[in-house]
């Protein structure tokens, strides 16, 4: 039950938490730093890491070009950890009264938060980094942005796990994106996917890379001769997704009466699908 918790967790909440990625105030953010949008996103999730370096966060994140983290992490610290995130921020919240509207003042939020909040205080950190600097990084006083702190938690917290289960499977960061993002060969599974264009650009993985990584999944029985997924890789997705849950389960078995808490999250993030500032959506107001 735990795991079918996790999985739904993921499917409601994700879009909460890309909202920090994809809106409309973030290129104004980024030039308030003297950054491009790579500094920002970088700062910006990578910030409670630290001034670590470059390869500490392409490490946990796993599945960029070194060389665009890098270019990203480095601008971020020159112009200041502190400062790039609460640029990203103030986009964030304006983004997400946008969505919201008047619900920004919902007491439900609080209820969300202290809520997910409870699986945060119980959850072990052993083996997931981004999670647990996310985790006991200082937190917003609002309560719309307090639940997207939490949900950001939450969502680290699969992403190691995540990032566990495809090392196991001797994915590389390139294997891993160019897998994801290959058609599987059953239209039942609900996957997000960005497309090849879109993650390359975002990725910073040139056409060679991407090529030189469909043959080597090609080679290990996972992709076709027209890079969709075999019934091996369909497999290899299936057991990625059902580790992860695995894994991931035990934050939300501490998540007091976890299933209603997603209830009340869902016209929340309903609000920011319909506000339609992420990708493949459109303003339904």
């Amino acid at each position: 039950m735990s795991s079918e918790l996790a999985r739904a967790a993921y499917e409601t909440l994700e879009p909460y938490h890309v909202l920090a990625y994809f809106n409309p105030y973030l290129k104004d953010a980024a030039a308030s730093q003297g950054l491009d949008e790579l500094g920002l996103y970088f700062g910006g999730r990578g910030a409670p890491l630290g001034r670590c370096t470059a390869p500490v966060v392409a490490a946990t994140f796993y599945n960029f070009n070194p060389a665009y983290v890098n270019h990203g992490w480095n601008a971020a610290l020159t112009a200041g950890l502190p400062q790039v995130e609460a640029a990203r921020t103030r986009a964030l919240d304006h983004a997400l009264r946008d969505a919201l509207g008047d619900a920004v003042d919902s007491p439900d939020l609080s209820t969300i938060v202290g809520a997910i909040r409870a699986g945060i205080t119980e959850a072990s950190y052993a083996g997931r980094p981004l999670a647990a600097a996310w985790a006991f990084a200082a937190w917003p006083d609002e309560p719309h942005l307090q639940l997207w702190h939490a949900i950001s938690v939450a969502r680290e917290y699969r992403g190691d796990n995540h990032i566990a289960s495809l090392v196991l499977a001797g994915l590389s960061p390139t294997e891993a994106l160019v897998f994801h993002e290959s058609p599987h060969p059953e239209p039942a599974p609900r996957r997000r996917t960005l497309g090849r264009k879109a993650s390359q650009m975002t990725r910073g993985w040139s056409d060679e890379d991407w090529e030189a990584a469909v043959e080597s999944l090609r080679r290990k029985g996972v992709l076709d001769s027209e890079g969709s997924m075999t019934a091996a890789g369909a497999t290899l997705y299936a057991e990625l997704e059902r580790e992860t849950d695995h894994a991931t389960a035990p934050f939300w078995a501490k998540v007091p009466d976890a299933a209603h808490i997603l209830d009340l999250a869902r016209p929340f993030v309903k609000s920011v699908i319909d506000v339609g500032y992420l990708p493949g959506t459109r303003n339904k107001s």
